[in-house]
C-alpha cells in the first residue's frame, strides 16, 4: 500500500484508563476480528496480563479500515503498557509510529504516568489525539477532565474525542481523527532498505522472530540484509504482520510494521533499536533508542543446581522478549550457582520471576532486592557495589552514596498530610507542591531508590484509598550513612541473608530478619543464637531453643547427687557440641525469608 494510506499509532495512557478495551474495540470495528473470535484484553495474551488485568507487553496490530471519505487505509496499531515499570516498552512503541492516542479516564482525570507518557509521546514529535474515554460512568467529569488536559498537559480541551470503549460510543469518530490528524509516514530518503527492530520474541520453530517498522525501501523474503549492531548478514525467510495472530505477505513497505524471521539463532545476535540494511548497499543507521539501565537488582538461583544451565537459556530467551532486563552469572555460598538480574522496578522483578516459573517452568528462588551503591574508597576510587557480598571493609570506604529519584505523587487533597509523613518516614524529602485542580495536588519529591522498592507503591494506594498515583525518574547519587547489616547463625554470617541499609534502619530490619529465621531454621541439640551485626556490633538478638533429651529418665528414686551428675555431663556435651556443631539451614528457610 502507498505510504500516504499508512498511518501508524499508539494507544497511550496511564494504567486502567481503558487502553487494552479500546484497542479491542479498533480491531472488531474495522472487522481484522470477527464477533465470534472478540474476547476481552484480545491482546493481552499472557495469562499474567488476563489475571492482573495490566498490559506488560506491546503488541502490534495491522487493521484496514475504509474511511468516510472512501478511501482504504493501513492502519498500524502498537497497545502500549501503562506502568511505570514498563516505560522502556512505551518509548520503543512510540519509535515506531507517527501519532499517539492519549487516553484519559473521565472518572479519574490525568494522573501520574498520564503525563510520563505524554513527554515520551513529545519527545518522538508524534501528534497526540487525546480521547476522554469511560464518560457513560456515572461519576464521569468531562468538563475537569477537559480543564486538566488544558491546564496539566496544554491540550485544547476541544481536540478532545468523547468515548466508551466499553460501550462502543465514538470508536467512529476516533477512527477517523487517527485518518485526519496523524500523518502519514515519510520515507527517510536512503539510498536502500532502512528498517528499525523494535522488538522481538523466540519462536521454537522459526528462531528469533524481530518485530519491524520500515522507514525507508523494502523488506521481502531471499533479501540479504545487514544487522547493524552484529555487523552479521542474514537472509530473509519470511515477513508478515499481525492481524492479532502473526499472517505472513510478500513484502513490507515504506511505513508498514510488521515481523520479520532470518537464519537468527540466537538471542545475543539481535538488538532492541538495530537498524536492518541492505547487506549489499547499507544506509546509515536510524537513531535506535537510549540504552536503558536497571534500576534494582536481585539474585535468581534454580532451586535444584542441575538446571543452572536450563536456566541459562531460558533467561536468554526472555531478554530477547523484554529488553530492559539484564543478567549476569554468579555464585553464592549459601544458594550456589545462579544469576544476578537487573529490573526496572519491583513490578519489572516480580513479572520475570512468574514469567520464568510458568513460561519456562522453572523452580526458581529470588533474594532480596537491592540497588547499585557508589563506593569511594580510602584512597580516592569509586566502585559500584550491587550485591552486599562484595561490600569493602569499613576501614576502606571512605563515603557510600546510593541511588535517589525524583517521584511525582498525584494524590487527593484530603491525603496530602499522610502522603508527606509517608515520604519522610521513607527518608525522602518533598521539593514542592502543585495543586492541579480542587480536589488533587502533585508532590515532587526527592526519595532514595532501595526505601520505594518494596511497598512504596501499594502504601499510596492504600493511604490514598486507590486513589493515589506515582511515577518516578532516576535522579543520580547522594551521600548516605549506610551500613551492611549481616545475619549470624550460630557466629556464622549467612551471606544470602545480608543487605545495605541506612543506620537508622539496621535496627528494626535486624529484629524483623532475626524473628523470622528464629521461625524456620530448625531446632538442634543445642541453643542456636540468630544475630544482627553492623561489622561487630550485635544490634538484634533471637534464640532457637535446644531440643532437650531427658537424660534423668532412668533414674528412680536415690540420691540427687546422681541426676546432678547426670546434667552437668549433657552440659559438657552440648558445650563441646556448639563450638564443633555447624547449623545447616535448609533450602526451605531460604526461600521463606527471602519472600518475606
Amino acid at each position: 500500500m502507498d505510504a500516504a494510506h499508512i498511518r501508524n499509532f499508539s494507544i497511550i495512557a496511564h494504567i486502567d484508563h481503558g487502553k487494552t478495551t479500546l484497542s479491542d474495540r479498533l480491531l472488531h470495528r474495522t472487522g481484522t476480528i470477527t464477533t465470534r473470535e472478540m474476547e476481552d484484553q484480545l491482546l493481552d495474551s499472557m495469562d499474567l496480563e488476563k489475571e492482573r488485568g495490566i498490559t506488560i507487553k506491546a503488541h502490534p496490530v495491522t487493521m484496514r479500515y475504509k474511511a468516510r471519505n472512501g478511501e482504504s487505509y493501513e492502519l498500524n496499531l502498537i497497545d502500549t503498557p501503562g506502568h511505570v515499570d514498563f516505560s522502556y516498552e512505551v518509548s520503543r512503541s512510540l519509535s515506531a509510529c507517527e501519532g499517539a492516542l492519549l487516553i484519559v479516564d473521565a472518572a479519574q482525570g490525568v494522573e501520574a504516568q498520564t503525563v510520563a507518557n505524554m513527554h515520551l509521546a513529545m519527545k518522538q514529535n508524534l501528534t497526540i489525539v487525546p480521547v476522554i474515554n469511560k464518560i457513560d460512568l456515572p461519576h464521569a467529569d468531562v468538563p475537569q477532565a477537559k480543564r486538566q488536559l488544558e491546564d496539566i498537559l496544554a491540550i485544547a480541551g476541544d481536540l478532545a474525542i468523547l468515548a466508551s470503549a466499553k460501550e462502543g460510543i465514538g470508536i467512529d469518530e476516533i477512527l477517523e481523527a487517527i485518518v485526519e490528524r496523524i500523518p502519514p509516514p515519510k520515507p527517510t530518503g536512503a539510498p536502500s532498505l532502512q528498517a528499525l527492530g523494535f522488538d522481538s520474541y523466540f519462536d521454537t520453530y522459526k528462531g528469533v522472530v524481530t518485530h519491524v517498522r520500515v522507514f525507508n525501501g523494502e523488506l521481502k523474503p531471499g533479501m540479504l540484509v545487514k544487522l547493524f549492531h552484529s555487523g552479521k548478514n542474514v537472509e530473509i525467510k519470511e515477513v508478515g504482520s499481525f492481524n492479532p495472530k502473526p499472517y505472513v505477505r510478500e513484502k513490507l513497505e515504506v511505513g508498514e510494521t510488521g515481523y520479520m524471521t532470518a537464519n537468527i539463532k540466537s538471542p545475543q545476535e539481535v538488538k532492541m533499536g538495530d537498524t536492518i540494511t541492505d547487506a549489499r548497499h547499507p544506509s546509515p543507521a536510524l537513531a535506535g533508542f537510549k540504552e536503558i539501565h536497571p534500576m534494582v537488582f536481585s539474585g535468581i538461583y534454580p532451586i535444584n543446581t542441575a538446571d543452572y544451565e536450563h536456566l541459562k537459556a531460558n533467561l536468554a530467551k526472555l531478554q530477547l522478549n523484554d529488553s530492559a532486563f539484564v543478567y549476569q552469572a554468579e555464585t553464592s555460598v549459601a544458594l550456589g550457582f545462579g544469576f544476578r538480574c537487573g529490573f526496572l522496578g519491583l513490578l519489572h522483578l516480580e513479572i520475570v520471576q512468574e514469567r520464568l516459573r510458568r513460561e519456562y517452568g522453572m523452580d526458581i528462588i529470588a533474594t532480596y532486592p537491592s540497588v547499585i551503591y557508589q563506593i569511594t574508597l580510602t584512597d580516592g576510587t569509586v566502585k559500584p557495589v550491587d550485591n552486599p557480598a562484595y561490600l569493602p571493609e569499613p576501614t576502606y570506604i571512605g563515603k557510600i552514596e546510593e541511588p535517589v529519584v525524583k517521584a511525582f505523587v498525584i494524590c487527593p487533597n484530603e491525603y496530602i498530610g499522610d502522603m508527606m509523613a509517608l515520604i519522610t518516614e521513607k527518608r525522602g524529602t518533598v521539593d514542592h507542591t502543585e495543586t492541579l485542580d480542587s480536589r488533587r495536588v502533585m508532590l515532587t519529591s526527592l526519595l532514595p531508590l532501595n526505601e520505594i522498592l518494596i511497598d512504596f507503591h501499594d502504601r499510596i494506594k492504600s493511604i490514598t484509598r486507590g486513589y493515589g498515583s506515582m511515577d518516578y525518574e532516576y535522579a543520580g547519587y547522594r551521600e548516605s550513612d549506610m551500613v551492611k547489616l549481616d545475619m549470624l547463625v550460630n557466629s556464622e554470617a549467612v551471606d544470602a541473608f545480608s543487605c545495605i541499609v541506612h543506620r537508622d534502619k539496621a535496627e528494626g530490619r535486624g529484629r524483623a530478619l532475626a524473628a523470622k529465621l528464629k521461625e524456620v531454621i530448625p531446632r538442634q541439640q543445642y541453643a542456636v543464637a540468630i544475630q544482627a551485626a553492623i561489622g561487630g556490633k550485635v544490634v538484634a538478638r533471637e534464640t532457637v531453643g535446644a531440643l532437650r533429651k531427658d537424660v534423668t529418665a532412668k533414674c528412680y528414686g536415690g540420691d540427687v547427687t546422681r541426676k546432678r551428675k547426670l546434667l552437668e555431663k549433657q552440659k559438657e556435651g552440648k558445650k563441646r557440641m556448639k563450638s564443633f556443631g555447624s547449623v545447616n539451614i535448609p533450602q526451605e528457610a531460604f526461600i521463606e525469608v527471602l519472600k518475606a
